[in-house]
């Protein structure tokens, strides 16, 4: 059953456009759960994949910070669609309204579909096909603490069903922002995946993906450019990879360690163009992504991820896109509405 799992996880990291789930030599991370790092918001997608500090990011980007929410989304609804190398199809739902001048709630749909595979015994005998997914449903909550401090929480439920192996499991991300508008100031800290499993695969227990992350994001005054700056993967400093040289059948692969590589693959980079509040244009780059990708004849664009968007007349539009390595490229939409203004 564990060989099996991390057979899935190996097909489902190929078909990541960002947060790739490998942790490299020596990595412990559960396969079981990786699907909940990748974010279902187009514009974080295109500022990296991973951005706590984004706060205008809208409803879809909850999954990154529950402190996104927030009043000023008040019945505002989101939905966003990828589909990604052959029969793999990603889709989200969120739902976010105020509860007051200072509160928020949310609820959260995703969905991941891996396609139809053919199920083999141990001999290689093949005996009909599955169709491997993962969901997770989620309650958002936030509150404004004080003009500067917002907090806020999701609660989780994750589901996971491969072949005849099913699993759920419960989990919790926290909170906290700080905002200056006096210095174009953001900062964030959050803490994801805090929980465990209830119904296990079988006798072994997979844990979650638990991280934790600080954001800073910048703007200047008189520049519509804000810079951002995300730490993930805080738990562990060693984040070893495989670097495969010119891909030679004799070329043997090295394990890549050092203080700056280490230290890349804890940072993920951004800059957002938002002249407006109807108009936004991002760029990241996630040297993870790129050095995870190196398995995976990675091009010169890996890392790199672009994403715009448009938002009139309480409609919103966010596109994003990204080629982690030659074998595919990566689309992600998303289409808001603010609900509220026609009710």
């Amino acid at each position: 059953m564990r060989r099996f799992l991390r057979q899935v996880a190996t097909a489902v990291t190929a078909m990541l456009p960002i947060a790739a789930i490998a942790d490299g030599p020596g990595g412990d991370s559960s396969p079981a759960y990786s699907f909940l790092d990748i974010t279902s918001s187009s514009r974080i997608l295109g500022l990296g994949g991973v951005n706590v500090s984004a706060v205008d990011a809208g409803v879809a980007a909850v999954d990154q910070n529950p402190a996104f929410l927030g009043p000023e989304y008040s019945k505002t609804l989101s939905v966003g669609y990828m589909r990604y190398m052959s029969s793999s199809n990603f889709a989200s739902a969120v739902f976010g309204n105020g509860a007051g001048e200072r509160s928020a709630w949310g609820v959260a749909l995703k969905y991941f579909g891996y396609g139809s595979m053919d199920r083999t015994d141990i001999e290689g005998v093949a005996s009909g096909t599955f169709s491997p997914l993962d969901l997770s449903v989620g309650a958002t909550y936030s509150r404004d603490i004080t003009e500067r401090l917002r907090g806020g929480a999701t609660l989780r439920w994750v589901y996971s069903s491969y072949d005849s192996y099913t699993a759920m499991a419960v989990g919790v991300d926290l909170c906290i922002n700080y905002y200056a508008p006096d210095r174009e100031l953001w900062l964030s800290a959050v803490v994801t995946n805090l929980g465990g499993q209830v119904k296990r695969f079988n006798e072994r227990y997979d844990r979650l993906p638990v991280d934790v992350r600080l954001g800073w994001t910048q703007s200047f005054p008189g520049l519509p450019v804000r810079f951002s700056v995300t730490a993930w993967n805080l738990t562990k400093w060693n984040l070893p990879y495989y670097e495969h040289g010119d891909g030679a059948a004799d070329a043997a692969p090295e394990i890549k360690d050092s203080f700056g590589s280490n230290l890349m693959r804890h940072l993920v980079l951004a800059a957002d163009l938002v002249p407006d509040s109807r108009f936004h244009i991002g760029i990241g780059y996630n040297y993870k992504t790129r050095t995870d990708m190196a398995t995976y004849s990675r091009n010169l664009l890996s890392g790199f991820s672009i994403g715009g968007g448009l938002n009139i007349g309480g409609f919103g539009v966010d596109a994003a896109f990204a080629m982690p390595h030659r074998g595919a490229s990566t689309l992600m939409l998303n289409f808001s509405a603010d609900i509220g203004r026609f009710l």
